[in-house]
C-alpha cells in the first residue's frame, strides 16, 4: 500500500497534494421492543485524493486503487480550475508512523452471536418493568485502517477500534410518555459493553420516574450541571465557536473571539485534547497528518486558541492544533472538535449544593440546538434543590440562554471531571456521526433561564 500511494503522489502538479485510504469491517446490532430490527457486519473500502493549486481544493473519492494515478491527476486539474489565489498551509512536521490500538478486549474476537446475545439480555431487562412501553438498544464495532501520505513526504498508518452500545427505555401512563437514555463507548474495547445490566435498570427507572415528577416551573435560577451536561454545554455552546473555519468566515464572530478576552472567573478552563488514548474523539494524528494536542482554548478564564487545520492556522497566522478530520473517505476534513472538557478544580459537590437556597440540579442532555451564541438544551433528569438539599424531581427543563453570560455566570467549578463518549456523534458541514468526548465537572451557574410550563 505505501508504494502505491508514494508512487501516485510523484505525479501529482499541485502546490500540495495527499491520499487517504480506508479499510474496515463494523458491527450493527438494533433491538426495538421485542423485535430484532437489525444485524448484520459491513466491509468498507475506499480513499480519496486532495489537492491544492493556487488556493483551490480539488477532491476525488474512489472505492478502487487500480486507477489511483489517475485520481491524483483528476484531483489536480480540479484544483488548478478553481484556484485564483495564494495557497497557504502551515507547516507541520514530516512524520512516518503506524499507530496500533489498544484494547482489554478485542469485539474482533467476539462472535456476532454472542453480541447479539448480550443485546438481547439487555433488551429483556430493560422490558421487564410493567410501565415500560417500548426499548431500544444498539450495539456498534468498528475495526478500521486508514493509510494517509502527502506530498511533503508522511505516511501514517492509524488503526481504530471502537466499540459501544446506547439504551432506551420509553415509559407511558396514558398520555403521559416518558423515556431515558444512556449511552457508552469508546477506543477501550468490548468491556464497554459488558455487565451492563445495573445500566439497564437506571434507565428504566429513570423513565418511569419522571412519568410521575412534576414539570418545573419557569423561571431564573441558580443551575448545578452534572459532568454529562457540562460536556454537552462546553462541546456545543462554545465548543463550535472556536472552530476556526467558523470563525473566519464569520465577521461578527471575529469581533466576539478575540484572543485575551476574558470570558469567565479565573478558575474557568476550556480544553480540546485529540491526544486521550482510549477515548472516543482520540487519534494520534487527524486526518491531515498533524499531531493531535492539548489546546486550551480558555485558560484561567481568558481565551487563548482557537481550533485549526493547516489551512485555517495559516491565514490566521496561527498553529495548527490537529482538528482537521473526516468521517470517511468520502468527505474531505473539515476543523473539528475531538475530547473536548472543563477542567476540574477543587469544589466539592456537596459545599456547591448546600450553598444553592432555591434551585435546579440538571444531569445530562436529552438533545438541544445553537445558534450563534444562543444556546437551548433540554435535561434528561433534573431536581429541585432547597435550602441546600436535593428535593422533589421534575421534568421538561430546558435551560437558554447566551454562552458567554453564561461562562461569565459560573461560580463554582467541581473536582470530580468525567469523560463522556458514546454511539452518538459530533454533526458538521453533512459530516455525522464524528466520533468526539465530552465532559468537565459539576459546575454552578448563577440567572440560568430555565423554560418550563
Amino acid at each position: 500500500m505505501e508504494t502505491i500511494i508514494k508512487n501516485a503522489l510523484k505525479s501529482a502538479k499541485a502546490d500540495y497534494a495527499e491520499i487517504r485510504i480506508q479499510e474496515g469491517v463494523s458491527t450493527g446490532i438494533t433491538y426495538v421492543g421485542k423485535e430484532l430490527e437489525g444485524i448484520g457486519e459491513n466491509n468498507t473500502f475506499g480513499g480519496c485524493v486532495r489537492a491544492l493549486v493556487k488556493g483551490g481544493w480539488g477532491f476525488v473519492a474512489f472505492n478502487d486503487i487500480e486507477n489511483l494515478p489517475r485520481y491524483v491527476e483528476m484531483a489536480c486539474e480540479q484544483a488548478l480550475f478553481v484556484g485564483t489565489q495564494q495557497s497557504q498551509l502551515a507547516r507541520i512536521p514530516k512524520v512516518t508512523d503506524y499507530v496500533k490500538t489498544k484494547v482489554d478486549i478485542d469485539p474482533a474476537d467476539i462472535s456476532l452471536t454472542d453480541k447479539q446475545a448480550i443485546c438481547h439480555k439487555y433488551n429483556n431487562v430493560i422490558l421487564l418493568s410493567r410501565n415500560i412501553q417500548t426499548s431500544n438498544v444498539r450495539y456498534v464495532d468498528s475495526h478500521g485502517t486508514v493509510y494517509f501520505a502527502n506530498t511533503d513526504g508522511s505516511f501514517i498508518v492509524q488503526e481504530t477500534i471502537f466499540c459501544g452500545i446506547s439504551l432506551m427505555a420509553m415509559a407511558r401512563d396514558g398520555m403521559n410518555v416518558q423515556q431515558a437514555y444512556q449511552s457508552m463507548g469508546d477506543l477501550r474495547g468490548f468491556s464497554n459493553v459488558q455487565n451492563l445490566e445495573g445500566k439497564c435498570e437506571e434507565v428504566v427507572k429513570r423513565a418511569v420516574d419522571l412519568l410521575s415528577a412534576k414539570p418545573v416551573s419557569g423561571g431564573k435560577y441558580t443551575v448545578i450541571i452534572d459532568p454529562k451536561l457540562c460536556g454537552v454545554f462546553v462541546h456545543e455552546a462554545f465548543g463550535h465557536l472556536s472552530e476556526a473555519d467558523f470563525i473566519y468566515e464569520n465577521a461578527q464572530l471575529r469581533e466576539i473571539m478575540v484572543m485575551g478576552k476574558r470570558f469567565g472567573i479565573d478558575a474557568l478552563s476550556i480544553v480540546d485534547d485529540g491526544s486521550m488514548a482510549g477515548e472516543a474523539g482520540y487519534n494520534k494524528y487527524d486526518n491531515e497528518g498533524t499531531p493531535t494536542q492539548k489546546t486550551y482554548l480558555i485558560k484561567d478564564g481568558i481565551l487563548t486558541n482557537r481550533l485549526h487545520s493547516r489551512e485555517t492556522a495559516a491565514k490566521m497566522n496561527e498553529k495548527p492544533t490537529g482538528n482537521a478530520r473526516a468521517i470517511s473517505y468520502v468527505h474531505s476534513p473539515i476543523v473539528r472538535m475531538t475530547n473536548t472538557y472543563m477542567e476540574p478544580r477543587d469544589y466539592p459537590f456537596e459545599k456547591m449544593l448546600s450553598e444553592v437556597d432555591n434551585g435546579i440540579y440538571a444531569i445530562g442532555a436529552l438533545g438541544g440546538q445553537t445558534n450563534m451564541e444562543m444556546f437551548t438544551f433540554s435535561a434528561e433528569e433534573a431536581y429541585m434543590i432547597r435550602n441546600g438539599r436535593i428535593q422533589e424531581k421534575v421534568r421538561d427543563v430546558v435551560l437558554t440562554g447566551n454562552v458567554f453570560e453564561t461562562l461569565m455566570n459560573i461560580d463554582a467549578i467541581g473536582n470530580d471531571l468525567k469523560i463522556h463518549g458514546g454511539l452518538g456523534g459530533c454533526g458538521k458541514g453533512g459530516q455525522s456521526p464524528l466520533r468526539v468526548s465530552d465532559g468537565g465537572p459539576h459546575v454552578r451557574i448563577q440567572n440560568v433561564v430555565i423554560g418550563g410550563r
